[in-house]
Order: C-alpha cells, then structure tokens, then sequence
C-alpha cells in the first residue's frame, strides 16, 4: 500500500495550484480567511457537460445506471433507522433531504418522485441551471423540488439539525476539504437523521477500475473527472464521521459490470463503496 501511495498518478499544474488557493475565503465580517470545500478546477471541469447531463446513453451514462441502487440504499437505509413508510409509492413522504453536490438533479429528482421534500445544492451555477430547466418539464415535481447554487458551507450556516438526511453520492472525492465537508453535512442533519454516502476507495484497483478503465478505457465519465489522490477509504470516512458525531451503520461494496451496464452489490470495497451513518442523538 505504501508503494500505491508514491505512484504519479497526476501531476499538480500551476493553474489547479492557484484555483485551489481560491478555495480560501474571506469573511467580510471578520476579515478572517474562511475555509472551503470546493474544487473549483473540478466544477469547472463538469460544467462543461451540463447539456449532456440528462443523456442516458452520454457522458453520464454510469451515474443514470447507477441511480436504482442509490434510491434502494436510501429507502431502505432510512427505513431501517425506524422512518415509518406510510405508501408503498410514496416511501419518503414528508421527509426532508439535502442533495449535496446534486450536478444536474439526477438523484435528486427520482427522491422527490417517492414523496421526499428534496433541495439540491451544487458550485456549479451551469448544473443547477440544467437541473432547473430538467424540473420544469415535470409539473408534479414543483413543489417537492428546491435548486440552489452554493456549497455546503454557505448552506450549512443558516440550516443546522434541518434535515432528516443528507446524501453525498459521487461527492467527496472532488471535495479539497473532506473533514470541513462532512462537518457541515452533519451540521444541517436532525440528531437521529442520516447521513448516505456514495464514493471511491483509495486502493489500486479504484486507480485502475475508477481511472484507467472508467475514464480512458470504457469512457464512462469524463477524462479528468477523478483525482486519485482525493480518494477516501471507508475506514477514513467512517473516522471522520465519527468525530462529526454519527455512528457508522452500514458499509457495503458497489460494483460496475460495463456488459450489462448495471451495478450491483458487493461484499468488497475495493472500488466503490456505500456508507450509511447516523447522526447521534443529544
């Protein structure tokens, strides 16, 4: 592990060196620099598909796959955490959930088809634009549906023990700040709420499955999307949650199978992994 850990898997250009600089703010109250969890490189970077963003069979095609087991793993998650489910067809009904890092909506719309009050939030002013637009389109959608362009920081300072879940799928591996990011997720969650994760390990084969074959090979996602680097383990998110007070509940493997072009559920969190944890109670 220590050999993957000194392997160049990119090298640091002078203009990502400067954005992430930008990622420090200043308060104007206190004239205090203000820590941020955004990569801006990286919101830049997917921007830059926002109109393919809806496109089944597009760039995005791995992240409409895997939308099935995303919703199962928040249903049932909350289920298990005592929610009672009123309608079979209505799972989340009167529940409030925060999308965090929502790109276009395409997690957060299916939530708010199955009952749940649902606000997205993403940096990318063009995907909440594209979210936006995409929301229209379904009338039924209009008042379960909330979109705003901010980061869970800004968000976080004005919607404490708010909400019943917060989900973070496909998110934390472009965050530059991971501990400051699962601080505020946690900030805005209900004692007792749920926090739902979605993710990359950090181990060789997240390099050459999430990299190598997802970006290169199998043109996925993107070219240039991952960073290595800011892959997290599960045992690392699950530290840092804890110290955020939530006690880790459920991790369990994902896998991709690129000739059926469906995931499923694995014992192994070589590659992708899903966390599941809950905000402790006062």
């Amino acid at each position: 592990m220590r050999i993957i850990k000194c392997l160049p898997f990119r090298s640091i250009s002078m203009r990502s060196v400067i954005q992430n600089k930008l990622t420090e703010q200043v308060d104007p109250k206190s004239n205090a620099i203000k820590r941020s969890t955004v990569d801006f490189a990286n919101v830049e970077h997917l921007s830059k598909f926002s109109n393919k963003w809806w496109d089944i069979n597009g760039d995005m095609r791995a992240l409409h796959a895997l939308n099935p087991l995303r919703i199962q793993f928040v249903r049932d998650g909350l289920a298990n955490t005592g929610v009672k489910i009123e309608s079979t067809h209505l799972p989340l009904e009167g529940l409030k959930i925060l999308d965090v890092g929502c790109g276009g909506g395409l997690l957060t719309e299916p939530l708010a088809r199955i009952g749940a009050q649902v606000t997205g939030i993403d940096a990318s002013k063009e995907l909440i634009k594209i979210a936006k637009e995409h929301a229209i389109l379904d009338d039924s959608l209009q008042e379960q549906l909330n979109y705003i362009e901010t980061s869970i920081e800004n968000f976080a300072c004005e919607n404490k023990n708010r909400y019943n879940a917060v989900i973070a799928s496909e998110v934390i591996e472009h965050v530059d700040d991971k501990e400051l990011f699962l601080k505020n997720c946690v900030d805005v969650l209900q004692p007792g709420g749920s926090i739902f994760i979605t993710t990359l390990n950090k181990t060789l084969p997240s390099w050459l499955g999430g990299i190598i074959a997802a970006e290169h090979v199998l043109k996925l996602v993107p070219s240039g999307t991952h960073d290595w680097n800011k892959f997290i383990s599960p045992a690392e998110t699950q530290r840092l949650l804890e110290t955020c007070g939530c006690k880790t509940k459920l991790i369990h493997g994902i896998f991709y199978n690129p000739l059926k072009h469906e995931w499923f559920w694995t014992t192994s969190t070589a590659i992708n992994y899903a966390l599941h944890a809950v905000k402790k109670k006062e």
